[in-house]
């Protein structure tokens, strides 16, 4: 096999299990604080293994550690509303609201980091928003506020990646990665007596949801994390962007098949989803500028890998 051929094989199978995490969120039983403070802090503890870690720390400038501290606390809000959302509705409804961030993109990217700004990108964004309409007419009530949480979401991959993007050929990848998810975490157990209606910031969790949080951590964050490392430098970036688009549908298809929520949504919300997919193929299909390959920092700390 070549090593284009093995580094297309890897970059599904980092998708894969990305798809993972918010089957994951649904089952471990933790408030939605308590399971984002845990995965944190124990990707932040396992990455702090890595001696490259730590020289890239001491090569850090003091105001980038500040820049890249700033941008963990913003992850860390990302996936305190990302898993809010699961419990809230559930998996199919979180990250069909996370590529939602089509919408966000167009508008919060050229501000953050100074590229032109694209009234296609815009067109191509506004066209999903039909799809969002439809995916709050196929749930039920009692899941709304779920998509409302989820949406914040996606405004808040958006602002993060954007802030990625410019900054994250500053720092190793791994170091990045650490300040940010550790950061993030300590940030929350602060943050966590004024958002309350997320649950308690420190569940202990049983074996099951111990086993769970292991895996989420270890086989579904620092595992595609450090595979897909090593597969971007030999696949184009049209084909890592349209790998890692395909993560809603994969996470989608798992709720299906594991947790058979499709009992819970209409026929409206898959056709909604076939509509936001469709605008999240097309960007890097119909914009004048061609796909960048997803950045390793925004691989490591987002759900919703597929942004420009």
């Amino acid at each position: 096999m070549s090593p284009a051929a093995r580094a297309q094989w890897q970059i599904h199978f980092c998708v894969l299990l990305w798809g993972f995490t918010a089957i994951l969120g649904k089952a471990i039983s933790l408030g939605a604080m308590s399971l984002v403070v845990w995965r944190m802090l124990l990707v932040a503890a396992a990455l702090l293994l890595m001696p490259r870690v730590w020289r890239g720390l001491r090569a850090l400038p003091g105001r980038q550690l500040a820049i890249y501290v700033g941008i963990g606390v913003l992850v860390a809000l990302h996936w305190l509303t990302f898993y809010g959302a699961i419990k809230l509705a559930n998996a199919s409804v979180a990250v069909t609201c996370i590529a939602v961030a089509t919408v966000f993109v167009p508008v919060i990217e050229p501000w953050i980091t100074g590229r032109p700004f694209s009234a296609r990108e815009l067109l191509i964004g506004v066209a999903v928003v039909p799809g969002v309409a439809l995916v709050v007419g196929g749930v039920p009530l009692d899941m709304r506020t779920g998509i409302v949480v989820g949406c914040l979401s996606a405004v808040l991959v958006a602002v993060f990646g954007a802030l990625n993007k410019r900054h994250v050929e500053r720092g190793d990848a791994l170091t990045v990665t650490f300040v940010e998810l550790g950061a993030g975490g300590l940030a929350l157990v602060l943050l966590a007596p004024l958002v309350p209606w997320f649950g308690p910031v420190f569940e202990m969790p049983g074996l099951r949801d111990a086993s769970l949080l292991l895996v989420l951590s270890l086989a579904c964050t620092l595992l595609p994390f450090a595979l897909s490392l090593v597969a971007l430098r030999q696949i184009s970036a049209f084909s890592a962007q349209l790998a890692v688009n395909l993560e809603p549908i994969y996470a989608i298809i798992l709720a299906i098949l594991l947790l058979g929520e499709q009992r819970e949504l209409g026929w409206m919300f898959y056709l909604g989803v076939a509509v936001i997919l469709g605008g999240v193929f097309a960007h890097p299909l119909l914009s004048r500028q061609p796909p960048h390959k997803p950045e390793p920092a925004t691989l490591g700390t987002a759900e919703a890998k597929g942004l420009d």
